[in-house]
């Protein structure tokens, strides 16, 4: 750079050695500046420069003073100069001149040395870029397409071509929140605590059929739109079912939370293998960063897995380990090395839902969650989720039907399978043999449904329903199986003999514990007529031979025995449920809010509880009276 300035320069000295005073040397001085210029931008380009900054006239001028004020306009490139530089101005001018193509002289070779730079880099680019093709080329001696994989091909593609239609199920899944019928008091806390700046984990308990996956798909969308939620509007939502969930406990595959391919045997990419560098795959937990984790049936996780998840849910991250990595290793991509080092992100909410018992689930995973109980469907549900599915699909139905549909299932889905059924058979009898006939809106009638109902082999959910009648020894008792409750028939009947040589019988099918229950009522039937059993053969039966897991049906066992020994007919609109001591007093059971929907159910208008339970029951139930006692005593005016 200096050297070419100096060059320059140094010409123009020789040229100027002359005294001063003598104007001939600011005239060689401008001539020797304005074949600099040329020097630089060449001819053509000096003089279109000069037109554009209006110094072209100065430029042809024979005037020292236009020649120097063209040279200012060129060179500084201001359009603007007007003045013409006076005698004594223009050795200054001229020294100011030299300095700013001085430094256009020393920039401009600076860039050619950096564009030479620049294209023997590139050229050395271009001949690496070149071998890396070549040595590609060679590697891929045989071409993965043939003819079989051609041909599969073109049949993978032409079975994406055929589409069927929507399955009625999606069109009969509930859209909006407010379509979910039935859950009124679980979706207010569910969306409640996904709406909080602090969203909590979630356990979904409840039956089949009722909605808790669709329902924490919508509350998401609910709470999104919310200002005090911590979901953003992207936030995703990731499903899975927890009883398809495998992996391999020596982390070889893992899609819950993520594995490490290695790059010998389980086969990392192709890029990553060649230089022995193992590959991470992340996880659903990942996948699920900034949303929601749903696990259906999580009740069904094999339990190391569930384990592993809530360290997740404890750490929000997600590590991974191999004995390939290597830290020193240069060929390792920096997102790579990020995932080994620091763990792949995992801050998520996990929702779970399950049809099992709360103490059927981990201890570990309750500790760490909200629970929400959804409630089984009443009838009532069910005829408004069968009218409300009607209008989806856009057909009438005779006014019995949603009633019919609602005696044969509780379940939601299980209702809008029987209408989709229905819907099917009426269309199939409306438009078979005759498909050019004009389609008229489709009318579902009893009689569809009932043949739907024969070909499925449905059978009414309520097998024992409650009646204004009254039975000597038949009473009805209360269970409960998962989160449905139902109603269960006592009988007993009672044969006078020789005194003392009576026996006891009891169905071995109910269980032991019910076994149990009808010895302590043998117990209290004597403290409390003052009379031995032994004196009758007894046989007390549960009709169906229902297993009874727990003693809830010890005051039914008496009360059916009572009834059968004095021949005191029972109402048969009640039903009782408690277990009773051998003292006679009536003691707290489970499931209370269970038993009173299976109650209500099979129409039953009044039901006896026990005193301790009276807690337990809804503050909102109306549909029947509910009888808390604390004694055997305290039962019998209310049952006979």
């Amino acid at each position: 750079m200096k050297n070419i300035w100096e060059k320059h320069f140094q010409k123009m000295k020789q040229q100027f050695e002359i005294p001063e005073g003598n104007s001939s040397r600011y005239d060689r001085r401008v001539a020797a500046l304005y074949d600099v210029l040329r020097d630089l931008y060449g001819t053509d380009k000096l003089v279109l420069k000069a037109g554009k900054l209006g110094a072209l006239n100065l430029l042809r001028s024979n005037d020292l003073n236009r020649q120097v004020l063209a040279l200012q306009k060129i060179v500084f490139e201001d359009p603007t100069l007007d003045r013409l530089p006076q005698e004594d101005e223009i050795p200054e001018i001229i020294e100011k001149i030299e300095e700013k193509v001085a430094d256009v002289i020393a920039r401009r070779a600076v860039e050619d040395q950096l564009e030479k730079k620049v294209a023997e880099r590139m050229q050395q680019r271009h001949e690496e870029y070149l071998r890396e093709i070549k040595i590609q080329v060679l590697k891929e001696n045989t071409n993965p397409e043939n003819a079989q994989t051609l041909k599969r091909l073109a049949t993978l593609e032409k079975l994406e071509q055929t589409q069927l239609a929507k399955t009625p199920m999606e069109i009969l899944r509930p859209q909006r929140l407010e379509e979910i019928v039935g859950q009124e008091r679980p979706l207010k806390a569910l969306v409640s605590k996904l709406a909080s700046p602090y969203p909590q984990h979630i356990i979904l308990y409840g039956p089949p059929g009722v909605g808790k996956t669709t329902a924490a798909r919508l509350a998401l969308e609910v709470a999104k739109k919310l200002n005090t939620s911590a979901f953003t509007a992207d936030a995703p939502f990731v499903e899975v079912n927890g009883a398809t969930l495998r992996w391999d406990p020596r982390e070889v595959t893992n899609p819950l939370l993520g594995s490490v391919h290695d790059p010998i045997y389980q086969g990392a990419r192709r890029e990553l293998a060649e230089t022995g560098v193992p590959e991470p795959k992340l996880g659903l937990v990942t996948e699920a960063h900034g949303g929601i984790l749903f696990i259906d049936e999580i009740g069904e996780m094999d339990p190391l897995l569930l384990n592993k998840l809530l360290k997740v849910l404890e750490d929000k991250r997600v590590t991974f380990d191999s004995s390939y990595y290597d830290p020193s290793d240069e060929n390792i991509p920096q997102y790579i090395r990020k995932i080994f080092e620091e763990g792949a992100p995992a801050d998520f909410i996990l929702i779970g839902a399950t049809t099992r018992s709360p103490h059927e689930l981990n201890p570990a995973l309750r500790s760490r969650c909200a629970e929400i109980y959804f409630e089984p469907l009443s009838p009532e549900d069910i005829q408004q989720i069968v009218r409300s599915s009607a209008e989806k699909l856009g057909v009438k139905l005779e006014p019995a039907v949603p009633e019919i549909i609602s005696k044969y299932t509780i379940e939601g889905r299980k209702a809008n399978n029987i209408l989709a059924d229905a819907y099917a058979m009426a269309l199939y009898k409306r438009t078979a043999g005759n498909k050019t006939k004009r389609r008229k809106k489709v009318i579902i009638t009893v009689e569809d449904i009932y043949e739907v109902i024969q070909t499925s082999r449905l059978v009414p959910y309520v097998v024992k329903a409650a009646s204004s009648a009254r039975e000597i020894g038949s009473i009805l008792a209360l269970g409960v199986a998962g989160y449905v409750g139902s109603v269960l028939e006592i009988e007993a009947v009672a044969f006078p003999v020789e005194p003392g040589k009576g026996k006891v019988r009891f169905n071995q099918t109910a269980g032991k514990m019910a076994q149990d229950s009808v010895f302590n009522a043998a117990a209290v039937f004597r403290k409390l007529v003052g009379e031995r059993l032994d004196n009758y053969d007894l046989h007390v039966n549960v009709v169906g031979g229902g297993n009874i897991d727990g003693p809830s049906a010890g005051l039914a066992i008496v009360l059916a025995i009572i009834s059968a020994v004095q021949q005191k007919p029972l109402l048969q609109n009640i039903a009782v449920t408690g277990e009773i001591s051998i003292q006679g007093k009536v003691k707290p059971v489970g499931g209370i809010f269970e038993k009173l929907y299976g109650a209500r159910q099979a129409g039953v208008k009044k039901v006896l509880i026990p005193k301790e339970n009276e807690k337990d029951v809804p503050a909102q139930l109306k549909e029947m009276e509910v009888i808390p006692v604390a004694t055997v005593e305290e039962a019998l005016p209310h049952v006979f």
